[in-house]
């Protein structure tokens, strides 16, 4: 068996002699550090390159079949890690060191490993849910690809699709969680089994994921799994404070919004359907997510899957798309009045100062005395 620590002594000596300066941090992680070894281990080591020639010292290579790889991990990705921009926070949370250049270069690892400490923190919770939502959008393109691929029968396709599907379920749900994994590559779902927030059939979708040969089971496994997913960072959302801000997120809003409805009011006098019909769902939907951020305080999630039309249907604006039709723009047209004259009153009434003038005389006297 190979003494993967005599290997990297020899490595450390190296860097001590010809690279002194060049090279901040050595450290190990993974199976020898968990105690979970087996004989065809390698050693998961890494260090932290201080100048370009520090890069010099990185290696793969083998030892009697044993496969090492010495890599590079720069303090910018080393930061990343323990903000949980990059998923491999463990490497920096649970390493032993091997070797540090100064104290200072000590001190800045150690103040990574401080960041770490505080991710489950109450102020970290929406950066968390951000986060899980980026990691679970990326499902839907990879649902969309099993959908739509011409190989989308084949067991094969199907299942590397899968794979990344559940990678990234297990990554939103450690984020939602807010904790990193310690182990990968078939140990997820050990650890996923202790959070408290995670899908109520999880095992069940993922042994189909993973047992199935049949490609339609296996792509409708991932679509509940992905959904009920959504559903969980939906609910988490929902449970975050709710601070109102029209002031905030509405200021300049209608001013130039306004210009879009104007466009679509020619669109209609015009008959010109496809211009009413993009500026229409544009108009509705982007007034929807405004009205919904200024009642909760925050933005709608990436993942939104409809719940931004809230407000705008509770407070009974127009629905613009319901009334396109290419034989007649007359209601639509009434509607889009109906919606300028409803958002103004509703942003004054919520103190929202809107800049109207009726001449230009006006706007200087303004624009001049402004502060």
């Amino acid at each position: 068996m190979v003494d993967v620590f005599a290997v990297a002594d020899i490595i450390v000596k190296h860097i001590k002699t010809h690279y002194p300066q060049d090279v901040a941090i050595v450290g190990y992680y993974g199976s020898y550090l968990q105690g979970r070894a087996t004989e065809r281990s390698d050693l998961d080591f890494f260090f932290i390159p201080a100048t370009d020639r520090g890069r010099q010292v990185e290696c793969q290579f083998i030892i009697d079949g044993i496969s090492f790889d010495f890599w590079p991990i720069g303090w910018d990705r080393a930061e990343r890690m323990a903000s949980s921009e990059d998923w491999k926070t463990t490497i920096i949370a649970d390493c032993k060191l091997l070797y540090v250049r100064s104290e200072d270069d000590l001190a800045r690892f150690m103040k990574l490993r401080e960041t770490i400490s505080n991710m489950g923190s109450e102020s970290q919770v929406p950066a968390f849910i951000s986060k899980a939502e980026s990691a679970v959008k990326d499902c839907l393109i990879g649902i969309a690809k099993m959908r739509l691929a011409e190989s989308s029968h084949e067991l094969t396709y199907c299942r590397t699709e899968a794979q990344e599907i559940a990678r990234n379920i297990f990554m939103g749900l450690g984020f939602l969680n807010q904790i990193y994994y310690t182990r990968s590559w078939g140990h997820y779902r050990e650890q996923v089994r202790n959070l408290p927030i995670k899908p109520d059939r999880l095992d069940q979708y993922l042994d189909t994921i993973m047992f199935s040969t049949t490609p339609d089971e296996i792509m409708s496994a991932c679509e509940k799994l992905t959904e009920d997913t959504l559903r969980l960072i939906s609910e988490r959302q929902n449970r975050l404070e709710e601070i109102r801000s029209y002031k905030a997120r509405m200021k300049g809003y209608y001013e130039e919004e306004r210009g879009m409805m104007n466009k679509l009011l020619t669109a209609c006098e015009k008959g010109h359907y496809e211009t009413a019909y993009f500026v229409a769902i544009g108009v509705q939907d982007g007034l929807a997510r405004m009205l919904y951020a200024a009642e909760k305080g925050r933005w709608p999630s990436h993942v939104d899957m409809g719940e931004h039309r809230e407000f705008y249907v509770r407070y009974g604006y127009p629905d613009l798309v319901a009334l396109l039709d290419p034989t007649d723009f007359e209601p639509l047209r009434l509607a889009v009045l109906q919606l300028i004259e409803k958002l103004e009153n509703h942003l004054k009434t919520e103190g929202v100062s809107l800049n109207q003038f009726d001449s230009v005389a006006e706007f200087e006297s303004f624009y001049k005395n402004r502060v």
